[in-house]
């Protein structure tokens, strides 16, 4: 009996983190609403919710080009790079 719970820790402490650095469906939507006024878009498997409370966007399709966005807990953009 007791491999099958340490089987279950091992395997709760290696998709616990992974799950953390993933935002709720609510903020991905609230997330992709915003992109699309800048005439953006992302696959949600590319925004990480950072320790920090903030979002670190990759491969952001734009219309003028791609890029890689830092927003705040708020949703503000306050980074953006050209890839």
């Amino acid at each position: 009996m007791k491999r099958p719970l340490t089987i279950l820790a091992a395997l709760a402490l290696l998709t616990g983190p992974a799950l953390a650095d993933t935002p709720d469906a609510e903020t991905v939507e609230r997330i992709n609403a915003m992109l699309a006024e800048m005439q953006c878009e992302i696959d949600p498997e590319d925004i990480e919710l950072e320790d920090d409370g903030t979002y670190d966007l990759d491969d952001v399709m734009c219309a003028d080009g791609q890029y890689d966005m830092k927003l705040d807990a708020d949703l503000n953009v306050t980074e953006r790079r050209a890839e």
